[in-house]
């Protein structure tokens, strides 16, 4: 007997801890302290949601509790037979409208909500001048890393998106492989990356993301859609800037243009990486596409691979043997560099930088 209520006071203790805990979360990561329009709106929602189970949770315990008390056996007789409402008109009235009503309630914001989200007419907007008039962003996921091309100011990179707080971003979302999910829980709900089409979205960042209580000034972004061995590990962070400080980084990143590494260069690691890794990586932002990620602003990195802690030692481990860390990747098999070239490389990595 003891033995089961220690049990269930376990448990007890178990549920309490999970109701209080989920309510913890941190500004970088937590879709419950919403750093945007978006986000806000979706947790509105969702709140609005909860509302409603919770109250027909409450009714319908309040019903069958009065109903297991006041018919009990012990009280009324073993004879006793409550009024029977079978075929009442009143109640199946009542138990038909009620709901329908509920669904209403939470049915108008919901669809109006999914439908200004889905607007990105503004998108395709041009001033005066023939420019366009908000920032579009092509996402495409990759296995397992995300490529970020701001089209209208020619530039690109890779595994950290930057953006401006105060105004709509909006996204051309593709995957190029399988399917994904662009995802950051912090400033709005997430949204499929398909081989076969575009999705399109907007988010708007409303809070910097310098100094959150991360310790390291990003949100966090995911995947959110499983695509393999590796999915869990499929992260990518957020730099949120004031306007004038986003125009500074673009206008950085635009000043690499035409930088590269040489084969010839006095830097060891300049040369190990034109040797052994350019035909993949681009060190300029200007660049385009190239078959790996981007590696212009990798010295302004907060992790390697999206997960991986941004240093020296693990860019050596991780560009000797790639599939230990992220099984299923595409860079595996592809470099074949000594251990000495592999830590000069990475040290070569830490100086490409634009913010520094």
């Amino acid at each position: 007997m003891m033995k089961g209520l220690k049990k269930w006071r376990l448990f007890s203790l178990l549920t309490v801890m999970t109701v209080f805990l989920s309510a913890c979360g941190e500004d970088y990561l937590s879709t419950l302290r919403p750093a945007g329009a978006v986000g806000k709106e979706q947790l509105n929602i969702l709140l609005l949601s909860i509302v409603i189970m919770a109250l027909v949770v409450v009714v319908v315990s309040t019903i069958y509790l009065v109903a297991f008390f006041k018919f009990r056996r012990s009280k009324l007789g073993e004879n006793h037979m409550p009024k029977q409402v079978e075929g009442s008109h009143t109640l199946e009235v009542i138990w038909t409208v009620i709901p329908i009503i509920l669904l209403l309630i939470l049915a108008v914001p919901t669809l109006n909500s999914t439908y200004k989200f889905a607007d990105v007419a503004a998108m395709d907007e041009v001033d005066e001048a023939g420019s366009k008039t908000a920032l579009t962003v092509n996402v495409t996921a990759k296995l397992y890393w995300w490529e970020f091309e701001y089209p209208d100011l020619g530039i690109i990179t890779a595994q950290e998106l930057v953006v401006p707080t105060g105004e709509k971003v909006y996204f051309n979302l593709i995957a190029s492989d399988v399917k994904h999910s662009f995802w950051i829980p912090s400033v709005g709900g997430k949204m499929d990356t398909n081989v076969d089409g575009i999705n399109k979205f907007y988010l708007q960042f409303d809070k910097e993301s310098v100094g959150l209580n991360d310790g390291e000034g990003v949100f966090y972004g995911k995947c959110a859609e499983l695509c393999g061995p590796s999915h869990a590990l499929m992260d990518f962070k957020v730099k949120a800037l004031e306007p004038a400080a986003f125009d500074a980084w673009v206008a950085a990143m635009k000043a690499t243009e035409g930088q590269t590494a040489s084969a010839d260069s006095a830097d060891v690691g300049e040369a190990a990486f034109a040797n052994s890794c350019i035909g993949c990586h681009a060190v300029s932002a200007v660049a385009g596409s190239g078959v790996g990620p981007n590696l212009t602003t990798f010295g302004d990195r907060n992790r390697l691979a999206g997960f991986m802690e941004h240093s020296v030692e693990e860019t050596t481990n991780w560009i000797i043997d790639p599939e230990k860390y992220k099984p299923g990747n595409t860079m595996t098999g592809k470099y074949n560099v000594s251990p000495e070239e592999a830590k000069a490389i990475s040290e070569y990595l830490m100086k490409l930088t634009v913010e520094k």
